[in-house]
């Protein structure tokens, strides 16, 4: 196989400096206006994924310096619970930023969930209101996948203006709003899904091409625009390739473009994992800190 052609976009590096500037704005805060960005996280339930989320996202947070709560509810926990906890949250002078950590257990619904939400506390960027905001170009707490990732081409590409960028995934949480995201960076954008026709084709167009859809490896290197920036947000758990490991039920993480065929053309793409991931954390206390700001009338 030749070698690689792509620029590694390593979101590690990326998140770290991004953690920085956050821990020295929580300190700036402190010492200008006593105040302390505060971030609840509520976790429902024994999900081993949302356990590692949530323990990372609390480690962070207290390395920032930020005041941090985790809220631990049991599997069984009813839909008014959950309700009266946010509910409370909301009128917390203590807590500026609130994450409910999805998916919920399936008895519990997160639309009131997310209605009941205090948009200004809404870290996550979920709220109707928040993406409304955005949609009008407003200034809002976006969510922070589709913000790490503009994070990362803004870096590596400079100014986004007149580039041709395809999303594709339409979710709420990612592909609709880094669309909107690539719209305000004065991006020509195309939304594509699993029923766009000729889905290559318009792949291919893209010099920005972000994969955003949970299919494992999902799109190959032909495409791909040769030299495009190439953002996989997807996390998928497959099996070993290694036949014994594969049998033993061992699993690894991969991301939604098949990584060494898309290494050979383009011109900067992240790992997954290694990648997207990092910074969506990163982002999330960012958020929190704008969040405080925006609660004491300072932005």
């Amino acid at each position: 196989m030749p070698e690689s052609s792509a620029q590694l976009i390593d979101g590690k590096v990326y998140a770290e400096r991004l953690r920085a500037r956050v821990a020295e704005e929580v300190a700036a805060l402190k010492a200008s206006h006593g105040i302390q960005p505060g971030l609840a996280v509520v976790l429902v339930g024994d999900d081993p994924a949302s356990q590692i989320y949530v323990r990372s996202k609390g480690e962070q947070s207290l390395a920032a310096g930020m005041h941090s709560v985790t809220h631990r509810l049991p599997e069984d926990t009813t839909q008014a619970e959950l309700e009266r906890l946010v509910a409370e949250l909301n009128v917390d002078p203590l807590i500026h930023g609130i994450l409910v950590q999805l998916p919920l257990p399936k008895h519990l619904d997160e639309k009131p969930i997310l209605a009941l939400l205090n948009p200004d506390k809404d870290v996550d960027g979920l709220t109707v209101a928040n993406a409304g905001r955005l949609a009008q170009s407003l200034p809002a707490l976006v969510p922070c996948t589709p913000m790490g990732c503009m994070i990362l081409l803004r870096d590596v590409l400079g100014d986004l203006t007149g580039k041709r960028a395809v999303v594709v995934g339409r979710s709420v949480l990612v592909g609709r709003p880094i669309a909107q995201l690539l719209l305000q960076a004065d991006c020509t954008v195309t939304i594509a899904h699993s029923r766009t026709a000729d889905l290559p084709a318009v792949c291919r167009e893209a010099d920005i091409l972000v994969a955003a859809v949970g299919r494992p490896r999902m799109i190959k290197g032909d495409w791909i625009k040769p030299g495009a920036a190439v953002i996989d947000v997807g996390i998928n758990r497959v099996p070993f390739d290694d036949p014994i490991k594969a049998a033993e039920g061992r699993t690894k993480v991969v991301g939604d473009v098949d990584f060494k065929q898309a290494s050979q053309v383009a011109g900067w793409l992240t790992p997954a994992p290694g990648g997207v991931g990092p910074m969506t954390v990163a982002v999330l206390l960012q958020n929190t800190v704008t969040a405080a700001k925006m609660q004491a009338g300072l932005i």
